[in-house]
């Protein structure tokens, strides 16, 4: 039977690869976004629902939510970015508070809102899997931050939806090709030092990170939860 995934931001980058990776088994896939356009072109490409949607907006969500299908089996909450790297960076207390709300809006709102307004329409035996870094291990500033914030909430939502049978894990990429992340802002140099600093000597790649995902969500990964996976090639170890 096809199961229902909602990935959130899921028109490029790792979520439109964890859309393909859902939609190759044949399951109904929704992706949200902010951008019209390019949502709805992923959409019909990869023969997915396409909602837009402002993750951070409550009334959006709410809207997400009364569009859906019917029940919800997985959750990728894989919406969010470093807004510092739009962001005015002048030194006054007002932006950079901004900036801070900004970046917490993006990466932990977003998938507070879409999990707990998701959560009743949540299939038993289902998976939540949200989107993190390995800056929220060893990042600066509130990009960062906001990560540490996803991985240690994870740990309620985890704790909570448990009793159903519900997963719900952090997936913590390193530096990951294929994505708008950086917003043109990388260079050779930084890349060089990225790639040194892993083990495999290699960027990671957006299927990679969408391989875990799908595994986190299969049958193999039912007493897997409230953990993070870091996926960075050996950038970043455990011991």
């Amino acid at each position: 039977m096809s199961r229902t995934i909602v990935v959130t931001g899921g028109a490029t980058g790792i979520g439109r690869a964890v859309a393909e990776r859902f939609r190759v088994d044949g399951e109904t896939v929704v992706i949200t976004g902010r951008r019209a356009g390019v949502l709805e072109k992923a959409a019909d490409e990869l023969g997915a629902q396409a909602v837009v949607c402002d993750g951070t907006d409550p009334e959006q969500v709410r809207r997400l939510v009364a569009a859906l299908p019917g029940a919800v089996d997985v959750l990728v909450n894989n919406a969010g970015g470093n807004t510092d790297f739009s962001a005015p960076g002048d030194g006054d207390l007002e932006v950079l508070k901004n900036n801070w709300l900004a970046n917490y809006a993006a990466n932990v709102l977003t998938a507070v809102l879409a999990t707990t307004a998701l959560a009743p329409h949540f299939a038993d035996g289902g998976a939540v899997v949200h989107l993190g870094s390995i800056a929220g291990t060893r990042g600066p500033g509130s990009y960062g931050a906001a990560k540490a914030a996803l991985a240690t909430w994870n740990q309620d939502v985890a704790a909570e939806l448990g009793p159903r049978g519900i997963t719900s894990n952090v997936v913590a990429p390193g530096y990951t090709a294929g994505t708008e992340f950086f917003q043109g802002r990388m260079t050779g140099e930084r890349r060089e030092r990225l790639l040194e600093a892993t083990m495999l000597k290699r960027a990671g790649e957006v299927g990679d990170i969408a391989a875990a995902i799908h595994f986190l969500a299969s049958p193999a990964a039912r007493h897997i939860t409230g953990q993070v996976l870091h996926i960075n090639g050996g950038a970043l170890t455990s011991r």
